[in-house]
């Protein structure tokens, strides 16, 4: 009988909590590669079309970059997901399809969130606690939240941030400048530059719990004479720099009430929108990303605003931009116009170039251009129309050599977006003009920079 060859010695298997991180970093690596390997793709292809004639089917290869970024999670698709907000930061077909990424991170598992907790609050964490909800009541790409009560009986959010964020941040920015310097080298309709390091600086603010914490702490000071929103309140001795204790509030998710009663839809439009811009024209603070994951709906249809990870400070100069292009589109002022976008930093326009932004202009400041009760899809051309419009500029930009885009803009366009999106989705009924016009009736940027510098100086901003 031939012997049986001797069995090889098994390999010791890590932890769970180990095999979790150690595959999400190798997974990581490997899906970078994918990325890299797509987008060196796309740039062939796109070269070819340019310099050679050949088409491409740009609406297969967009699919084929979504899957790849889908797969990444982290970091890198919460850029993405930013950049589909963007007016022609990317090519139409690219947009569309990065619009339809969702942030569905998997939760680190129980033996992880305990070395993370001991790590932050020391070895002793569980005292501080009379419940500690193993399971993760929400995970997103930077990090995780468990729900907890405290021993006085306060119920609490602890968000946990995921380990090593900085380098996976890092690394996603070089993936973003890859995608983009792919872009711009096919279509110089558009300068990045500047989105670029807006995002950039953005997304590492996004790292520091303690900064959160503080903008968390001023969005309360600043909102709390709305009785239609609410900031949960912060719990000093149990944050950190990666961890960031809050009182939990309980709501529904926004989009559960897409068929209620029309003035349930109305109140909820109408506190939305003073959780955004009553901070932005009373104080030129907007908090940049209204994710329908970030916020939520009170029992009487009030707003609980939370995550404050991402939040954009202006100089009050650049909100009297806001109004003043405002009241160019009312008078049809060129020259105003092309004063306002000095203001908002855009260098070097033509009347042509500004003629062109005008068009997106109107689009955005459409509602409350029209003294009516209605609802933001009330426009001729309807929900299509957008999209239409971002197309015709992105044309017309590149015919007239292209644009820089200043820093600022970003994340006020994007919430204009993605309010919109949610007023729209809500069919909510309101006189937009009047809500706006009453928040600028009085206006003043120097009044501004002295409210703005004693909200920042009271919480050490």
């Amino acid at each position: 009988m031939p012997r049986k060859p001797p069995k090889t010695p098994e390999t010791p298997k890590p932890p769970a909590a180990a095999t979790t991180e150690g595959s999400r970093i190798g997974g990581r690596v490997k899906r970078y590669a994918k990325v890299s390997t797509t987008m060196a793709g796309l740039g062939a292809r796109l070269a070819g079309q340019k310099f050679l004639g050949i088409e491409i089917d740009r609406d297969q290869h967009a699919r084929q970059l979504m899957q790849s970024l889908g797969d990444l999670k982290g970091p890198l698709l919460k850029v993405a997901q930013l950049l589909a907000t963007i007016p022609n930061a990317l090519p139409p077909e690219y947009a569309s399809e990065l619009q339809k990424l969702q942030n569905q991170a998997p939760p680190m598992g129980w033996p992880f969130v305990r070395r993370r907790m001991a790590a932050e609050l020391g070895p002793s964490w569980e005292k501080n606690f009379t419940v500690f909800e193993q399971t993760a009541a929400a995970a997103a790409s930077l990090g995780q939240v468990h729900r907890a009560t405290l021993p006085d009986g306060l119920r609490v959010a602890c968000k946990l941030q995921y380990p090593d964020m900085a380098s996976a941040v890092e690394a996603d920015l070089n993936q973003l400048g890859l995608i983009m310097s792919t872009f711009e080298a096919y279509d110089r309709a558009i300068d990045t530059r500047e989105i670029r390091r807006e995002i950039a600086d953005r997304l590492h603010e996004e790292l520091d719990y303690t900064l959160e914490a503080k903008r968390q702490r001023l969005y309360g000071d600043i909102l709390k004479d709305e009785p239609g929103v609410r900031v949960p309140a912060i719990v000093d001795g149990l944050s950190t720099a990666r961890l960031l204790t809050s009182e939990w509030r309980e709501g529904r998710p926004i989009l559960g009430f897409v068929d209620a009663p029309q003035d349930v839809r109305d109140a909820i439009a109408l506190n939305m929108f003073r959780a955004w811009y009553v901070p932005l024209y009373g104080y030129g603070i907007i908090h940049g990303d209204p994710h329908p994951g970030n916020y939520s709906v009170d029992a009487d249809y009030g707003i609980n605003l939370l995550d404050f990870g991402c939040v954009r400070v202006f100089p009050p100069s650049f909100i009297g931009g806001v109004i003043m292009l405002y009241r160019a589109l009312q008078k049809n002022d060129t020259d105003m116009a092309i004063a306002a976008y000095d203001k908002w930093g855009f260098k070097g326009l033509t009347r042509e170039t500004v003629e062109v932004l005008n068009l997106w202009a109107r689009f955005l400041y459409g509602p409350v251009l029209d003294d009516s009760r209605r609802s933001i899809g009330d426009l001729p051309e309807k929900a299509v129309y957008g999209e239409d419009i971002a197309t015709k500029v992105h044309q017309a930009l590149r015919a007239n050599g292209g644009v820089t885009i200043p820093r600022e803009f970003v994340f006020m366009d994007r919430a204009a977006l993605g309010l919109g999106s949610v007023f729209l989705r809500l069919q909510a009924k309101v006189n937009w003009y009047r809500l706006f016009n009453e928040l600028i009736a009085d206006f003043d940027e120097e009044a501004l920079q002295q409210r703005q510098s004693a909200a920042l100086q009271k919480f050490a901003l």
